[in-house]
């Protein structure tokens, strides 16, 4: 048998990566935050086959955007997420609503479950975010039962949010040998990651909806304040530094704005796959 050879310098890079990736998501208030997310996570919710008592993942959960309206529906309800902060909201919520939930602080590359323990796994834009994305295609088929249903939404490189990504990353570049996420948001990549792994593979570009009470300005503040990934660029930067991203970003949310009003609103474009087992 042929011996594995781990470079335990990549394996310590690794690790210090992925500590890196677990303090970016911890920072900010993503719980918080994602308050203006629910009404896409719910229409991402009502495009899956929740049926009463289904074993339901929710990869990369968050503090439940997902995981907490497919228990209300009667699914059988597991969250994961590498943020011990979020798992910590997403229980209080849950027993705050009286929902039996079972949330687990766990890696997307190494989900802490058994093979084909669930009947639905899904990921809204989180899986997505981790290093190595392989990995991640083999767990997210690994858990799911045979026949079962896999479901993420991903961001794509085109639309309004990968752009502000491209923006932020000219400004703070990300941590060496990290993929871009928005890979995941591209169909050839996604069919190269899980097209073997699945019987059916199905790919929908589709919009989500972004409205936020308040104009652009005060949007990148609120990302500068709550949101994990741009909390942490703007912390990386000098007082120059941080002034720069602010106007690039002002600029961008105004010229993708369709409101008039003194609000903001935005269609950023993600990719939805549904896959069987």
């Amino acid at each position: 048998m042929a011996t594995e050879i781990i470079n335990p310098t990549e394996s310590e890079a690794m690790t210090a990566l992925k500590a890196k990736l677990k303090a970016t998501w911890e920072a900010g208030d993503y719980g918080r935050f994602a308050g203006y997310l629910e009404p896409g996570a719910l229409e991402f919710l009502g495009r899956l086959p929740i049926d009463r008592g289904i074993r339901m993942l929710d990869v990369a959960c968050g503090n439940g955007q997902v995981s907490i309206p497919a228990a209300r529906a009667g699914a059988s309800v597991t969250g994961v997420d590498i943020a011990s902060n979020l798992v910590a909201q997403a229980r209080e919520r849950a027993q705050r609503d009286g929902l039996d939930i079972r949330f687990n602080e766990g890696d997307a590359e190494a989900l802490p479950y058994e093979d084909h323990t669930f009947d639905l796994v899904v990921s809204l834009i989180g899986a997505m975010f981790a290093p190595r994305p392989d990995r991640v295609a083999a767990e997210l088929v690994r858990v799911c039962r045979p026949g079962g249903h896999i479901a993420m939404a991903n961001w794509t490189a085109e639309g309004f949010v990968g752009q502000m990504f491209k923006t932020v990353a000219r400004h703070a570049p990300p941590p060496v040998g990290m993929p871009s996420p928005v890979q995941w948001g591209n169909e050839d990549i996604v069919h190269e990651r899980l097209g073997s792994r699945v019987s059916h593979l199905h790919m929908t570009r589709r919009e989500y909806p972004f409205d936020f009470p308040f104009p652009p300005a005060e949007v990148v503040e609120y990302f500068r304040t709550y949101y994990g990934p741009v909390n942490r660029a703007f912390a990386s930067l000098d007082q120059q530094g941080q002034q720069a991203l602010r106007e690039e970003l002002e600029t961008l949310w105004t010229r993708h704005n369709q409101a008039s009003d003194g609000t903001t609103q935005c269609r950023p474009e993600y990719l939805e796959i549904h896959a069987t087992r």
